[in-house]
């Protein structure tokens, strides 16, 4: 089952250090008239096509996108490139503040920088995927950028129709006013599958690397009470999608 993004751009960027600035570079859709800007949370584990459906959604509706794993995955490959022991907790927490990272908003084509540099490749490297589940578990780490990130769901809801927001306690800790939360799940094969396809690895060794993550992960990935559940392990995309979208439609009356 090919898990591919669909949509439409926004083309805005989040400039975030210690607070998060917004720009605008093209014209975003406005919330309809008496509506409020929609804040659209989705949590999930790994490989279950979180970021391939927030962007399907977040195009759909004419929203902007916020990644938040970028961040993390951000800040561990700058620790990496500066020879940083990542398991060592102080170590972190005192290289928290250093790198500006920025993060593009559109959905079509969100990218990351620190300190100006476009690193949207290298920090999907297999390096920082090993280390960044230390990283992310850091109290200071985990206050200091989900400071950023509630900054660029509060700049995003100043003229826009809203944001979709993805990543782990979205719905709990992130966004908890979130107008709809989603929890994706999915089987462990199905997952595992997914990710191989994408990064066109063994299946067998994928899913070995998913459990661990999970494991790893399983501190930051509480569900909210009132998250709606889909299990995607026999969904296409655009089903889950288009499931996605009803129910924010639903909110909006639209």
């Amino acid at each position: 089952m090919g898990w591919v993004g669909r949509g439409r751009g926004g083309g805005n960027i989040a400039s975030v250090n210690i607070s998060a600035s917004l720009e605008c570079e093209t014209d975003q859709t406005a919330p309809p008239r008496g509506s409020a800007p929609l804040v659209l949370a989705i949590d999930g584990p790994s490989g279950v096509g979180k970021s391939s459906t927030s962007r399907g959604v977040a195009s759909a509706l004419g929203l902007r996108y916020l990644d938040t794993g970028a961040t993390y995955r951000a800040l561990t490959w700058w620790l990496l490139e500066h020879g940083a022991d990542v398991s060592d907790a102080q170590t972190v927490a005192d290289h928290v503040t250093v790198p500006r990272i920025e993060v593009g908003t559109d959905p079509t084509a969100p990218w990351t920088r620190i300190d100006g540099t476009d690193v949207s490749a290298p920090i999907r490297g297999p390096e920082v995927t090993a280390a960044v589940s230390a990283v992310a578990s850091v109290p200071a780490v985990r206050a200091h950028l989900i400071a950023m990130q509630r900054d660029i769901i509060a700049a995003s809801l100043t003229g826009s129709a809203g944001i979709v927001v993805e990543g782990r306690d979205i719905g709990t800790v992130v966004a908890p006013d979130a107008s709809v939360k989603v929890f994706l799940t999915a089987s462990g094969s199905a997952r595992a599958n997914r990710r191989a396809l994408e990064d066109n690895r063994a299946v067998d060794r994928t899913r070995g690397e998913l459990d661990r993550r999970d494991g790893k992960d399983a501190p930051q990935s509480g569900r909210a009470e009132d998250a709606v559940v889909i299990d995607s392990t026999l969904l296409s995309l655009d089903q889950v999608i288009d499931q996605i979208v009803a129910m924010a439609r639903r909110v909006r009356h639209v």
